[in-house]
């Protein structure tokens, strides 16, 4: 199948396109390279156009794809909040500016990367689909209207559509930078022997999941035909002090140190996953402790 995988460049997108390719589909990237690897594999074609540009809804046109993976975002909830407006345009503006051009080009399957900060500060122990999304950012809130954006796409022009709420991704090529990478942020103090920040006290919580993962969930997206909210997510909840204590395995003797908790951020996130267990036959296969190892030696 010929496949457009926007954010194609970036980290969890490169990742994917690499899988893509190894199953022998034509994979196109769609990436204005703002905060992707500019790395493109040889055989694999490029549109380096802004998302909600008129030349990305062109290139969909142009390459007519069976499937199309909106990966592109702004993913940064700090960088949400002191610009609401760009925000949007990318997460709500790129979005349509898609679903509008999968819509002409006839796709048959539109995949949107979504995210666990729909939810808010929700006071739960294991969330499932079906509860209130409540976002507590502009970048929750734009995820979240993009959503709703998908979903009239699908009732109005029958735009079959898999949206992947993720938990926390983690993995090898991650930048360290925002809340998201935390893992990251972490693997590089540790590479340059600094003492590793927790913001708060460390007992907020996520649901970390490896980006290989990640990849087998949205491949597990596209061959189900069946349109529907899923999460990509281990269903396991991990505080930031576990988290270090996973790290201590690579390092035993590493320094922390406490500085104030930041707006935006969200106290306690853990995605059910048996939904997409059930119906999407998926399941992640890869441990907290192995994934920080894998991400640690590929540095």
């Amino acid at each position: 199948m010929k496949i457009i995988v926007t954010g194609g460049a970036g980290f969890i997108g490169s990742h994917l396109v690499k899988t893509l390719q190894g199953e022998d589909h034509e994979v196109v990237i769609l990436d204005d390279l703002s905060a992707g690897n500019a790395d493109i594999p040889q055989d694999v074609k490029l549109y380096q156009f802004d998302v909600k540009s008129a030349d990305a809804y062109r290139a969909v046109i142009e390459e007519q794809p069976d499937i199309l993976f909106h990966l592109a975002a702004q993913a940064d909830v700090t960088k949400s909040i002191l610009n609401p407006v760009q925000d949007a345009d990318v997460n709500i503006g790129g979005t349509i500016n898609m679903l509008e051009a999968s819509r002409t080009a006839g796709v048959k399957k539109f995949i949107f990367a979504s995210t666990s900060a729909v939810y808010g500060d929700i006071q739960k122990i294991l969330i499932q689909e079906e509860d209130i999304a409540n976002p507590i950012s502009y970048y929750g809130l734009s995820k979240l209207s993009a959503e709703k954006y998908i979903q009239l796409f699908h009732q109005f022009y029958q735009l079959p559509y898999t949206i992947l709420r993720y938990g926390n991704v983690y993995g090898p090529g991650q930048k360290p930078k925002g809340e998201g990478g935390v893992v990251a942020v972490f693997l590089e103090k540790l590479k340059r022997k600094e003492p590793i920040t927790i913001h708060g006290d460390g007992t907020q919580s996520r649901d970390f999941i490896f980006v290989n993962d990640i990849v087998t969930a949205n491949i597990a997206a596209m061959q189900k035909q069946e349109s529907g909210i899923y999460h990509a997510s281990t269903g396991t909840s991990t505080s930031i002090l576990d988290l270090v204590e996973c790290f201590k395995q690579i390092h035993p003797s590493l320094d922390m140190q406490f500085t104030t908790s930041r707006s935006g951020d969200i106290s306690h996130s853990c995605l059910s996953n048996d939904k997409a267990v059930a119906h999407l036959k998926w399941l992640p296969s890869t441990s907290l402790t192995d994934g920080i190892k894998k991400a640690w030696h590929q540095m």
